[in-house]
């Protein structure tokens, strides 16, 4: 299982500023008006007004801030959380799809007979013996040839019927026909070349599928292929008689044959058996057969079981879920977590903590294990997961196909691990309660403070105008009374020098 890597950073959060330090900007705003005054040479508009909006909005803007950078955090570790239980799911999926974690049959003569596992099932200690006397084949049948696959030959309607046939010996021909209960199908030619005609049929969808093959003369021919087993036997009738659509009638004694209709025979165990398929699933219990030749004597099916594969599945799985859980129990850290509020990061983290009890196969034996625990992993103090090698070699050895249950695909069994782990993250996914909802309502709170941070900035904008228009008005009130002073000054010295 592939180990999941996660990293996650808090950043630092802006300090909000405090009474004092917004008192102390409103201070030196006021000791740059006296010091201005002061020296005669007018006021500095520009900076006073700065200071002074900055003063006024400090608090608010700094406050915003502060919770923009905490919901940027929320949303990451909201994103990282998701995506790291949705990886584990899909690599334990991944795992267990792949059959390396089932029970697998051996046959003693693949060139004869190949055998699978069907998965999800419980195949045992698998022990047969198989002789396969004949293949299922399927009928088959040709026209006569004609000169073009796009000249015309006729329209009208084909019926084909399905059933069991006898043969002659060469099987080249159809000696009898008995129609099965499946109702006959009705094929409407309209238009009327070898290849309109194999396209009408190809559109019924009734098991028999044409084509047409150019010979070595270049002329065209019909060629018709049915399914396997007796009882797919078919014949091909134009129904008007005299119609030139009768040169592809398959039937008694009409049409050449290339292949006849029969069911596969096989002796499995001392029983003899037809089944219509050379792909066989419901003679041995968990195991598919492929039967690719007649054989001269008994193939035998024994069955290797995934010991060591299932051993190392369970510490690849320990391992992997040690390091989810640790991103898990950080982010909802009661102090420091970015996700310490929220919901569905604790209601996904109490999940990932109750999957060693939870029943994760059922229980064929007295004494069969059901759950993790059972199985050997031990949940430790700190939460995490680790494994006693020797209970689990010990189960694996008197209870082979239930550990093999516990891994199973999701869709083969409801309890397993696998589907456990998937319902975990498919909760957690959840755009209605789990972390996709957290994600959709941080993306919200700080489309909000965005529009708050606007409301601010036009309200600065607009005390920055004001302040800007009352302190220039002043400035010029000043300047008129500084040139009055500086007039009464030169009068009164030009009065004491003529006194």
């Amino acid at each position: 299982m592939a180990t999941i890597t996660t990293t996650t950073s808090t950043p630092t959060p802006t300090p909000t500023p405090s009474a004092t330090s917004t008192a102390n900007v409103t201070k030196n705003a006021a000791q740059s008006i006296l010091t201005s005054l002061n020296t005669g040479s007018g006021v500095d508009t520009a900076s006073l007004v700065s200071s002074l909006v900055q003063a006024q909005f400090a608090a608010k803007t700094a406050a915003l801030a502060a919770k923009n950078t905490k919901l940027t955090a929320q949303i990451s570790a909201a994103g990282t959380l998701k995506n790291t239980i949705t990886n584990f799911s899909t690599a334990l999926g991944s795992l267990t799809a792949g059959g390396t974690l089932q029970s697998q049959p051996v046959s003693s003569n693949g060139s004869v007979l190949s055998a699978s596992a069907i998965s999800g099932t419980k195949m045992g200690n698998l022990s047969s013996s198989v002789t396969v006397t004949a293949l299922a084949s399927a009928q088959g049948a040709r026209s006569a040839a004609v000169d073009s696959r796009t000249t015309p030959i006729g329209t009208g309607k084909l019926t084909l019927t399905l059933g069991t046939a006898t043969y002659n010996t060469a099987g080249t021909a159809m000696t009898a026909f008995t129609a099965g209960s499946t109702a006959a199908v009705s094929i409407d030619v309209t238009n009327g070349s070898i290849d309109g005609i194999a396209t009408a049929i190809n559109a019924a969808k009734t098991g028999v599928t044409a084509s047409v093959i150019t010979d070595q003369d270049g002329k065209a021919v019909l060629s018709l292929k049915g399914t396997t087993g007796s009882a797919q036997a078919f014949t091909l009738k134009a129904d008007t008689a005299g119609s030139p659509l009768e040169q592809f009638n398959v039937g008694v004694g009409k049409g050449t044959l290339t292949g006849t209709a029969a069911n596969a025979k096989l002796t499995v165990d001392g029983v003899d058996v037809q089944r219509s398929s050379n792909t066989i699933s419901d003679l041995i219990p968990g195991v598919k057969l492929q039967l690719n030749a007649v054989s001269g004597s008994a193939v035998s099916l024994t069955s290797s079981r995934p010991t060591t594969a299932l051993s190392q599945a369970v510490s690849d799985f320990v391992e992997t879920y040690n390091q989810v859980y640790a991103s898990a129990k950080d982010m909802t850290n009661a102090i420091t977590g970015d996700l310490k509020e929220d919901a569905a990061a604790k209601t996904l983290l109490r999940s990932l903590q109750g999957l060693t009890t939870k029943t994760m196969a059922s229980a064929s034996a007295v004494g069969a294990p059901t759950t993790l625990a059972q199985i050997g992993i031990a949940t430790n103090r700190d939460g995490t997961l680790s494994v006693n090698t020797d209970t689990l070699n010990k189960v694996l050895a008197a209870y082979p196909d239930e550990v093999e249950a516990m891994f199973a695909t999701t869709s083969s069994n409801a309890l397993g691990l696998n589907s456990s782990l998937s319902g975990i993250s498919i909760a957690a996914s959840s755009s209605l309660s789990g972390l996709g909802a957290s994600t959709a309502r941080y993306t919200k709170a700080q489309t909000d403070l965005t529009s708050e941070q606007d409301k601010i900035s036009a309200q600065s904008d607009s005390m920055n105008t004001r302040l800007t228009q009352q302190f220039s008005s002043m400035n010029s009130k000043v300047s008129a009374y500084k040139a009055s002073q500086t007039f009464l000054e030169r009068q009164l010295k030009a009065w004491e020098q003529n006194s």
